[in-house]
């Protein structure tokens, strides 16, 4: 055999084992939250019929840990998280579905700071589709993430400018607001700065973009004739089966944002979209903008764009900042990862 096609081989295998242990991960996780719901449900039931109290649950919980000595999780505090979860949860199906995605400390972290159920939805479905870890999925609730996707709250033409189904998916990839705060910045800064930032944290920035996007190239080159033509960002968005381009601007939007990146999609979608593909998107991202001022420079815009602002500085309170990743560690661990050629398997958390 030689050595290409051992190679392949090896490859080939290696991408099985990954694959079938992250498998069996996500298995045994269903059935360890199973298990809990299992419990959590039995001491719910048992308080209501027969009264049990305080006192029964720590004597379960010794009682189970004797008898276990090597299984964590059956401590008395993680037991009323058990029938906690159970109460809030067991009125709603769909919740109930999703609690056993997830590893158990991130359902705690959510049945502890995130209040509606519309919301826990969010975050539960959203941090499974991302695969986030507990920190990331901290700092999506503290950051307020649920707010930022609400459909009233952006602003875009796509329903206009897209058919039915695609203009749907186009509106869920885009956010009102970008949490940028992990770039490090805590004073304005010119385009350029912004933009050499967020490729040193590309893969951040994709967790914040969210699910479905690639990126391609930053100030990517369009030639038109004799005009060279950059465009901050391109990426491309699975789902969608389209280019999309972002534009990075410093200051407050403008209204001639719009023709300049309606000009970058015209570009785009003449001289790179590939035939299977769906029209080329825009996102406009600003550090400020005022929505009426947005609503008038998108009117009659024929080409898909949306415009969204970012923030820089989130100001997380010292309690939440002290269990987020020390920065300088994190960029390092992210430029190590872009160089590397292995994909990286979801954080697994014990119980």
């Amino acid at each position: 055999m030689t050595n290409p096609e051992y190679a392949d081989l090896l490859a080939e295998i290696k991408t099985a084992v990954a694959a079938a242990r992250l498998q069996a991960a996500r298995m045994v996780n269903r059935e360890l939250v199973g298990l809990y719901w299992h419990i959590g449900e039995s001491i719910a039931n048992r308080q209501q019929t027969d009264g049990y109290g305080k006192a029964v649950v720590e004597r379960l919980s010794s009682d189970l840990r004797q008898e276990f000595p090597g299984v964590r999780g059956f401590s008395s505090q993680n037991l009323w998280y058990m029938r906690q979860l159970v109460l809030e949860y067991r009125s709603h199906p769909i919740l109930q579905q999703l609690v056993g995605e997830l590893p158990w400390g991130h359902n705690l972290l959510i049945l502890a700071k995130v209040k509606s159920i519309p919301q826990k939805e969010f975050y539960l479905r959203t941090a499974a589709a991302n695969s986030w870890s507990r920190s990331a999925l901290l700092n999506a609730i503290v950051s307020d993430a649920y707010a930022r996707q609400l459909p009233a709250q952006k602003q875009h033409n796509f329903h206009q400018a897209l058919p039915a189904p695609l203009a749907e998916q186009a509106a869920e990839a885009l956010k009102d607001v970008y949490l940028l705060d992990f770039l490090g910045i805590t004073r304005p800064v010119v385009e350029r700065e912004l933009e050499r930032r967020m490729i040193e944290r590309i893969k951040q920035v994709l967790m914040e973009f969210g699910k479905g996007f690639c990126f391609i190239s930053s100030q990517h080159k369009i030639v038109l004739q004799q005009s060279e033509y950059f465009i901050d960002l391109l990426f491309y968005h699975r789902g969608l089966c389209a280019l999309v381009a972002v534009e990075l601007k410093a200051g407050e939007f403008k209204p001639e944002y719009v023709g300049k990146m309606n000009f970058y999609l015209n570009l785009l979608d003449d001289f790179e979209r590939a035939e299977h593909e769906n029209p080329s998107v825009g996102i406009i991202l600003c550090a400020s903008k005022q929505r009426i001022a947005v609503e008038y420079a998108l009117r009659k815009i024929d080409a898909p764009m949306g415009v969204a602002s970012y923030v820089t500085d989130s100001h997380l309170p010292a309690e939440i900042l002290n269990q987020l990743p020390d920065p300088r560690a994190l960029e390092t661990e992210i430029l190590q990862a872009i160089g590397s050629s292995e994909e990286a398997t979801p954080e697994e958390d014990q119980p």
